[in-house]
């Protein structure tokens, strides 16, 4: 086996085991400020970091997206990370972050890349309000560093949402609401443009919804619904008929509440459906391993309507 392909396979097993690799990197210092914050992104989605090309200027763009760059024969749109903030530095980008998500490839201008940090879910916390509030909505995690820096986790699926159309309105047009009536689905997501998608396909769909922003969350949520089942004398299902839920969420991700859904007798009879931005094989492979019933990537209301559809009925 190549080296190339222990890593990825090192890190898949990350994955499943609750962990992650997450690549530092900072903006550059804030001239208001004199701060030097410091962000992450999952490496999972991370295909190469690079020098910043040549950027071909686009007309008719959202401010933050500096143009277009060709990589190999494909025209990548490239996304000025401090200007998207509003972070006004000392000095301009120098580097290029390439990311994938579900399909889609991008480029992230950054100041500097710092190094690949390996980390458990558990220690990522939820951002408190008033730092959800500051990055406007930006930041899904954090975490502190032994040295005391504070690492923020990006919302990129927020980023690509308002720089780009996948969350254009017409992608939740034709859906049709199920043929059965009094379905509710707990769904698991920290990015609140995931929630927000979400929620508009399953109020098209009219069925009933149970949010919850992590893994942690979905699964308090479920033992408090088990609790209550209990007390009735009724299965948990006849509560809950789907779960569905993202794999990348502080403190704990999808895989683990699949693997922790799916060993609790209490829970028997429902389907969990993954829905996710890492949409390669060894993704979809390793939520079959724990148990995941379906695999649907993020950004698709269609195909999700109709996974669900079929599912649910």
């Amino acid at each position: 086996m190549s080296d190339l392909l222990r890593r990825v396979d090192a890190r898949t097993k990350l994955a499943g085991a609750n962990k992650l690799e997450i690549l530092l990197f900072t903006l550059g210092t804030d001239s208001n400020t004199r701060r030097r914050e410091t962000f992450g992104i999952n490496v999972f989605k991370v295909r190469e970091v690079m020098r910043i090309p040549e950027i071909t200027r686009a007309p008719e763009m959202p401010s933050a997206v500096e143009g277009m760059v060709s990589l190999r024969g494909a025209l990548v749109p490239v996304i000025d990370l401090s200007k998207y903030i509003g972070i006004a530095t000392e000095s301009p980008p120098s580097i290029m972050i390439v990311t994938e998500y579900n399909g889609h490839t991008q480029g992230f201008l950054v100041g500097e890349v710092d190094t690949i940090l390996r980390i458990d879910w558990s220690e990522m916390r939820v951002p408190p309000q008033m730092l959800t509030a500051r990055m406007g909505g930006l930041v899904t995690a954090v975490t502190e560093l032994k040295d005391k820096r504070l690492v923020m986790m990006m919302d990129v699926e927020k980023i690509l949402a308002e720089t780009t159309d996948i969350d254009d309105d017409h992608l939740f047009g034709n859906l049709t609401p199920l043929s059965k009536p009094d379905r509710t689905i707990l769904y698991a997501d920290d990015s609140s443009v995931a929630r927000n998608q979400i929620a508009r396909t399953l109020e098209a769909l009219k069925v009933q919804s149970v949010p919850t922003i992590n893994g942690r969350d979905a699964w308090e949520t479920l033992l408090k619904l088990a609790a209550q089942a209990e007390v009735s004398g009724r299965p948990v299902k006849d509560y809950i008929q789907l779960v569905l839920t993202d794999v990348e969420m502080p403190e704990m991700d999808g895989y683990v509440l699949t693997k922790r859904i799916k060993s609790d007798p209490r829970f028997a009879g429902i389907p969990v459906l993954m829905h996710s931005s890492l949409s390669s094989d060894a993704n979809r492979s390793l939520g079959v391993s724990v148990g995941v019933d379906e695999y649907v990537p993020k950004f698709e209301p269609m195909r999700l309507a109709e996974v669900l559809s079929r599912m649910l009925t």
